[in-house]
């Protein structure tokens, strides 16, 4: 039984996994949005949320566990100087899991994991304000 015992294997072992993770990860801060499968998704979903919440504190601490866990700098750097800022006032929920289709190939749910605050929502949010003042 696996009673107690968190998190799906994917039919990886640990080594290939955590890389798997960490290449998704990657991905998904430097493009913001991916398609991926649905499991896939739902094991990388918090380990994002945290990154961006090293992003939200912004400090060296942060920034070096983000840089031990990111495989590229520029992403980094992106996190915390572009996507971090658009959720400082948003505690958790930082990003969307939208189911899509079904894979031909072998019939994998697919789903598409994104952030819920685009640049262009966060723009328009910004010319509001800009308007009402």
């Amino acid at each position: 039984m696996r009673h107690r015992k968190a998190g799906r294997k994917l039919g990886r072992n640990s080594s290939h996994r955590r890389s798997l993770f960490r290449n998704l990860v990657t991905s998904f801060l430097r493009h913001e949005r991916i398609e991926t499968t649905e499991s896939k998704a739902k094991e990388v979903t918090p380990i994002v949320e945290r990154m961006i919440t090293l992003g939200k504190k912004g400090d060296l601490h942060s920034r070096r566990r983000a840089l031990s866990y990111v495989y590229d700098t520029n992403v980094v750097a992106h996190l915390f100087s572009n996507i971090a800022p658009r959720f400082s006032n948003t505690n958790g929920g930082y990003t969307r899991l939208i189911k899509t289709r079904v894979r031909q190939g072998d019939a994998a749910n697919m789903a598409i994991l994104e952030l819920t605050k685009t640049e262009d929502v966060a723009l328009k949010n910004e010319d509001k304000e800009v308007k009402e003042a």
